[in-house]
């Protein structure tokens, strides 16, 4: 679908400079083949680098990728179409100042992180430097990852229905086979963890009470139920020792009662963090789960704007906090974000259980903020997805990402993704 505009005059384009590239097209799709809950997005201007590749923005974010698409097309083009590609500020702040008159999360916040992302990767091609760069850094010259344990059709066309793209936090079981970690993680979680750790990876996420709460809910667990969800970190426990840091992510799925069962539970296998295993919807309780709790709580990525972080920093609810940068608002609002649980003396992680772009907005901040400590990857969607979308390859060498040290964000979306006839493809264009 194409969409001509004309360019907007009057307020909604008052502070739209024209002092750098100016932007002329807007590019999204959805490779419903490969990723169904993914939003890819190009923002085209007319500035030209160095070697004469065009200055193209890249950008993505997840979930309901439609919605975000339509609020990209019809409601923030004729914002951006026509105005400084550079004005990275001045387009958040509007934009996020607009959408926040009828709520200004969901799709809304998605679209506005996709877009800054694309910004921000322009501003670096432009100046000829990663993003990194651009915001102070370096601190440092990688960032410890540990890996998600994820299987291959995580997150990719449902093998009945290919175009849905799944509910958060349900993810396939797997089966048997090479990268399918989320089966072996709880069918042989000790041969998994001495994979990982030969390959240097410095943690491991666990979805080890998923099983529980899909059988009976989450208010009250058995037994039976906690040896269940303990049994795989129990075995890499005596497989490798501490030689790992382990995690338990709860997907929002337990309330209180059941949340604090784990907790108890789990001090024995002594994990680095729980997160999610309190949906975030009311801070008191969560800061009443933290209060009681013997081991780290991280949260969360189901967290999006920067208040909602406040409030839970304010009420001592967090150990650590976990930002993805493509649901909060960007990159702009991730390094906000971080600065702030910095004040607290609160250590940030960075989320990505998505797209590649996710990954990569989030070592950029690494790069240039020392409070973040870790890094989320998948390493079945880094070898079997991420290779179908983008122009290079994701290294992780003993369980570290180096930081990209190419202009802008690291990577180019392929360029026959973006194909006019696609059914996923919309463009608006000056």
């Amino acid at each position: 679908m194409t969409d001509n505009l004309q360019r907007a005059s009057g307020p909604t384009q008052q502070h739209a400079f024209r002092r750098g590239p100016r932007i002329v097209g807007l590019q999204t799709m959805i490779p419903h083949d490969v990723m169904p809950g993914l939003l890819a997005l190009r923002v085209l201007t007319d500035a030209g680098t160095a070697n004469d590749l065009p200055v193209i923005g890249h950008g993505e974010t997840y979930y309901i990728p439609t919605a975000a698409a339509a609020v990209i097309h019809d409601f923030m083009a004729p914002r951006l179409l026509g105005a400084d590609a550079l004005a990275i500020e001045s387009h958040w702040r509007f934009l996020y100042e607009r959408i926040t008159a009828f709520g200004g999360v969901g799709a809304e916040l998605r679209a506005l992180s996709a877009i800054d992302l694309a910004l921000w990767d322009i501003a670096g091609q432009v100046s000829g430097q990663p993003i990194w760069r651009l915001m102070g850094g370096p601190v440092r010259d990688a960032i410890a990852v540990y890996n998600s344990c994820g299987g291959p059709f995580y997150g990719r066309s449902n093998r009945r229905t290919p175009s849905a793209s799944g509910w958060p936090g349900h993810g396939d079981p797997g089966q048997p086979g090479p990268l399918e970690d989320n089966w072996a993680s709880q069918n042989t979680p000790g041969d998994l963890a001495e994979e990982l750790v030969a390959l240097g990876y410095r943690g491991m996420k666990m979805w080890s009470f998923d099983a529980v709460y899909r059988r009976q809910g989450g208010h009250h667990l058995t037994q039976r139920d906690i040896d269940e969800g303990l049994k795989p970190m129990r075995e890499i426990r005596d497989r490798v020792g501490d030689g790992i840091e382990l995690m338990l992510d709860g997907h929002g799925f337990f309330s209180l009662a059941a949340a604090r069962q784990i907790a108890d539970a789990m001090v024995e296998v002594r994990p680095m963090w729980m997160e999610d295993i309190l949906r975030p919807d009311c801070v008191a309780t969560m800061a009443e789960f933290r209060r009681h709790s013997r081991v780290p709580i991280a949260v969360s990525e189901m967290l999006t704007s920067p208040d909602h972080y406040r409030q839970v920093l304010d009420a001592g609810a967090a150990d650590y906090i976990m930002i993805d940068p493509t649901w909060v608002g960007g990159i702009s609002a991730t390094r906000r974000i971080a600065d702030l649980a910095q004040v607290y003396n609160v250590p940030t992680l960075m989320h990505d259980c998505t797209g590649p772009f996710t990954l990569l907005a989030g070592v950029q901040v690494a790069g240039c903020h020392a409070g973040i400590v870790f890094q989320e990857t998948v390493r079945a969607h880094i070898a079997t997805l991420y290779p179908m979308l983008i122009d290079r390859a994701v290294d992780i060498v003993s369980g570290e990402m180096q930081l990209p040290q190419s202009p802008g964000i690291g990577a180019r979306w392929l360029e026959d993704l973006f194909q006019p006839n696609h059914p996923g493809y919309r463009e608006s264009m000056l």
